[in-house]
């Protein structure tokens, strides 16, 4: 199923939907008229709370407005309703004649009482009548809608309100041309509504199919026309795909990348329990609740430790393997546009097993000790000062794509993580996992867990030699150096060591000197453990090489994390032991 087709499918099962036509604004104020069309009062619709949040409010569908004047119908903001805005409003001016032409003009013949009062507001209304203590000045740039005096529903709710706004809609249809996404005919839809929420993009929405230029054209085709979409299913798939941005239990922020999620299935509680533990997966486990839905939590925090455990989801959960079809969208900003970064839709089973797969990947002892962490803060450990903002925009996509369909790594995380290492010298459980993923699925390499004594890799063993110097040092001068060797050396050890290790060892007999006086013992065993890592050199070829690849200088900081995880964690204030 394409893209546009699964939000389709999706929005036909919201259960609350808005029908066709209409859509869910932020609303800040009520106008109401008497039958004169005179202002008898206006209302806050704000929440009382600190951030006076507007309220959602269903409205006649809001026009698309990128540089042109296009008033709502029976609502808009206050430049376009009153003429007044906060700002300079260079051309406040022209919305407010716009939005009184137009309405003048479709309520021209308009007998239901609300719609005259509305017509005769615009008639008389004028800018310079916006004064307090009736108009309060928050109301400028709120969106403003309309309400009959005596009446709790809105203008735009009354019958003749909806009548009107049908034929207002269908001005300027296309002709009938068969939906590429729906196989139906219907009229093409010209402009498709706006995509609004994706992080950084336009704050008044972007769009995912848009053809704007000449160069974007075919055979003299116009706009929509050149890949015809029904007007209903192109205001079906914005509407899904809107709510599913605003939508927290829909939605993840991957890198760059807004992700959205959703399931296809016949019960919606199996839906519903698919896609809490997809955000689980990549989004982080839930945090603890109360009542009712601390056993929901439970449930799902059961459900992802049995999975990262690597049971088959049929002994888990066998009414989500094959009923749930589930679908995943990652989008950019590019403009005025959205970019795809990455689409996928298959059995939710498929999914488990993969990311099952991804698991067993970025596997290493010892783990992080915060526990393992959602996949987004993997991504900041790549980006420049840990800024979320700063992780490489390519990488975010091309990695979740890879772990959602099973397929290689992006080459360009395993250069992203060695020049971070190499930048800053932080050698993490999350940097390493993430090599050895890239080792173990691009590579097809075995790449040891935990420490491996007998791994005869030049790249493990340097880096295993390296973290020797290093604490050989560190058990000589104790936490009086201000730069150990790993803060000076480690980028050129790892990428060119036979510029370094000389210089190392070296250095290392100095510390020993120093070592041997202030504990014999762990001098002896500490000089053993070089012994026994540097046996297993190659004899047949140069032991310290010019050079390591890209793949040898991951392992180098896998051999590196691992001999240096296994000083601290056995003996943190012991001798090391070595068996000969």
């Amino acid at each position: 199923m394409s893209l546009l087709a699964a939000l389709v499918r999706a929005y036909d099962r919201l259960p609350d939907a808005p029908p066709l036509g209409y859509s869910s604004e932020k609303i800040g104020f009520c106008i109401v008229l008497d039958t004169d069309g005179i202002v008898t009062e206006v209302i806050d619709l704000r929440d009382s709370d600190k951030k006076r949040s507007p309220r959602v409010m269903l409205v006649p569908q809001a026009k698309k407005r990128t540089v042109g004047i296009d008033p709502n119908f029976l609502w808009d903001k206050s430049a376009y309703v009153l003429g007044v805005t906060a700002g300079t409003g260079k051309r406040t001016s022209e919305e407010h004649a716009a939005f009184r032409a137009r309405h003048l003009e479709w309520l021209a013949d308009a007998e239901d009482e609300g719609l005259v009062a509305l017509r005769r507001f615009l008639e008389s209304w004028t800018p310079e009548a916006f004064a307090p203590p009736l108009w309060p000045e928050e109301m400028r740039d709120q969106n403003i809608v309309f309400r009959f005096a005596g009446e709790f529903g809105f203008l735009h709710d009354r019958s003749a309100a909806r009548a009107l706004w049908a034929s207002v809609g269908a001005e300027g249809a296309s002709d009938s041309q068969i939906c590429l996404v729906t196989g139906t005919p219907g009229p093409v839809a010209r402009l498709h509504p706006s995509i609004k929420g994706v992080w950084g993009a336009q704050s008044s929405g972007a769009s995912l199919i848009s053809f704007n230029l000449d160069a974007f054209t075919s055979y003299g085709h116009e706009q929509g026309d050149n890949a015809p979409v029904s007007e209903a299913a192109a205001f079906a798939y914005t509407t899904a795909l809107n709510r599913f941005l605003a939508d927290t239990k829909h939605r993840l922020q991957i890198g760059d990348a807004s992700t959205v999620f959703w399931a296809d299935a016949a019960d919606m509680e199996s839906a519903a329990a698919a896609e809490d533990v997809f955000a689980a997966m990549f989004g982080g486990a839930p945090e603890a609740a109360d009542g009712d839905d601390a056993i929901a939590t439970a449930r799902v925090r059961d459900k992802l430790a049995a999975i990262r455990e690597g049971r088959p989801l049929s002994q888990i959960a066998p009414e989500l393997e094959k009923g749930v079809r589930f679908c995943v969208l990652g989008l950019s900003p590019n403009a005025a546009r959205l970019s795809v970064r990455f689409w996928w839709e298959s059995d939710f089973g498929t999914l488990t097993a993969h990311y099952q797969r991804f698991i067993d990947d970025t596997r290493i002892e010892p783990p992080p000790r915060e526990g393992w962490p959602p996949l987004w803060r993997y991504l900041i450990e790549l980006a420049v000062q840990n800024k979320r903002e700063n992780v490489p925009p390519l990488i975010a996509g091309g990695w979740m794509r890879a772990i959602l369909a099973g397929t290689p790594y992006p080459q360009t995380l395993l250069a992203t993580t060695l020049m971070r290492i190499r930048a800053d010298g932080e050698v993490n459980a999350l940097r390493i996992a993430m090599l050895k993923s890239v080792l173990k699925r691009n590579f097809s390499w075995e790449v040891p867990v935990a420490l491996d004594p007998a791994n005869t890799n030049r790249g493990y063993i340097l880096g295993r030699l390296f973290a020797v110097y290093e604490e050989v040092q560190r058990a000589a001068l104790g936490g009086s150096v201000n730069a150990t060797i790993r803060d000076k050396f480690y980028g050129a050890a790892s990428a060119s060591p036979q510029k370094v290790f000389r210089t190392l060892d070296a250095g290392a007999q100095n510390h020993f000197s120093k070592l041997r006086k202030l504990s014999p013992g762990r001098a002896v065993n500490l000089e053993k453990l070089i012994g026994a890592i540097t046996d297993l050199m190659d004899p047949a070829a140069d032991p310290i090489p010019a050079t390591l690849n890209a793949a040898e200088q991951a392992l180098f900081g896998i051999g590196y994390y691992h001999q240096r995880s296994d000083f601290f964690r056995k003996h943190d204030d012991k001798t090391p032991e070595v068996t000969e």
